[in-house]
């Protein structure tokens, strides 16, 4: 099953793991997306926002992300540039320890567990490794994520993915709306609007 085109903007509510709100802003220039998004959140008793932009080339691969945000470790901005065969640099340097990584995944987001759905365009049964370019929500640490998604049979117009993240003992089905955006990650968020 195809996924439609995505809508103008998304909401979450970040629950169980943490306390807190998402929202972001889609825009399409024909030749990928830019995603424009704010989450704050209170988790384990931390305090943090995080702005983000993160753009995808037509071919859902993470090309560049602009982060910034604000906990009690103060004020960070970081930003990630990628070459679209896995080479990526944090702020103006190399970092081979991500070599490989397609997707930027940010712990202050549920949505940024779209791009790689619609990147690996999953058969029913089939799963893949996709290792990502992790960034932390209280200080924008940036590190590699090895993360599993299978796809397993849909629900009506919604496709479902096992998730699985060993670094953090992790795994749970994730649910996409027709558009492929997450609407249930549980444990993490809900999708409101």
């Amino acid at each position: 099953m195809r996924f439609r085109d995505l809508p103008a903007g998304a909401a979450w509510r970040h629950e169980v793991a943490r306390d807190g709100f998402e929202s972001v802003f889609v825009r399409s220039d024909g030749s990928g997306y830019r995603f424009d998004g704010h989450t704050a959140a209170v988790e384990d008793g931390e305090i943090w926002a995080v702005r983000y932009t993160i753009i995808v080339d037509g071919r859902w691969v993470t090309r560049a992300a602009r982060i910034s945000g604000r906990s009690r470790n103060g004020e960070h901005d970081t930003r990630l540039d990628a070459d679209g065969a896995g080479n990526w640099e944090i702020d103006g340097s190399d970092v081979p320890e991500l070599q490989g990584c397609l997707d930027v995944d940010l712990e202050s987001s549920a949505c940024t567990n779209t791009i790689p759905v619609h990147r690996l365009k999953l058969r029913v049964g089939q799963s893949v490794e996709a290792p990502a370019a992790y960034v932390r929500a209280l200080d924008l640490r940036v590190e590699r994520l090895e993360q599993t998604y299978m796809r397993v049979d849909d629900d009506g117009d919604r496709q479902r993915y096992q998730y699985r993240s060993p670094a953090f003992g992790f795994e749970a089905q994730l649910v996409y709306d027709a558009s492929g955006l997450v609407l249930d990650y549980p444990g993490i968020a809900s999708r409101v609007q």
